[in-house]
């Protein structure tokens, strides 16, 4: 099974939170069974891009970051490099260079992908108006581990805890996905894992 039928068997098998992800989900699995580079950003209609819910090794805090461009607190997450044809490695990699946390790993128990998410990004300079269609992975950072960003796209990166993540307005979107990563490893008591 090659990577693109990999991914299309898991997202089968994701259950959606909501009906907007499961909305989501059908979109980005029709768009997965008609484009053989599906994280080729010269597809014009939109690509994959891989984020990561980057939670801390005890699971109280979430990584977050104020991007610059679009003004708004996000997590880690973009586009798939040449030669990258999977959603993990894409996660991965983003959440290192964008917050220069060293020794990150996927959560052994999380869905894969934890949470689907499409949004339209606007056209910008050559750049026509396209959608991103993101898959979300649960990334455990090690104990300690202190964000050492390149702050070229970032305003702010910083570790949140979980009571402190609304003040940060998240969409929808993301607001469930955090959600989702709470639920698996937030110590709190009275939290569900």
């Amino acid at each position: 099974m090659d990577a693109r039928e990999a991914l299309a068997a898991a997202l089968r098998r994701h259950a959606p939170a909501d009906e907007e992800e499961a909305r989501d989900r059908a979109r980005i699995l029709a768009f997965l069974l008609r484009n053989e580079r599906p994280f080729d950003r010269a597809v014009l209609e939109g690509h994959l891009t891989g984020s990561a819910i980057t939670v801390s090794a005890d699971g109280s805090r979430v990584v977050l970051l104020h991007h610059r461009k679009l003004d708004r607190w996000l997590q880690p997450g973009g586009h798939g490099d040449p030669g990258e044809t999977t959603g993990e490695e894409v996660a991965l990699r983003e959440a290192f260079e964008e917050s220069g946390i060293e020794g990150l790993s996927l959560h052994p128990s999380a869905p894969r992908p934890l949470d689907v998410d499409v949004h339209d990004i606007p056209a910008r300079g050559s750049e026509t108006a396209h959608e991103h269609l993101d898959l979300r992975y649960l990334v455990v950072a090690p104990a300690d581990a202190v964000p050492a960003p390149d702050l070229a796209e970032l305003h702010e990166i910083r570790w949140v805890r979980w009571d402190e993540v609304e003040a940060l307005g998240p969409d929808h979107g993301l607001r469930r996905a955090l959600a989702k990563a709470r639920a698996m490893v937030d110590p709190t008591p009275g939290v569900f894992r």
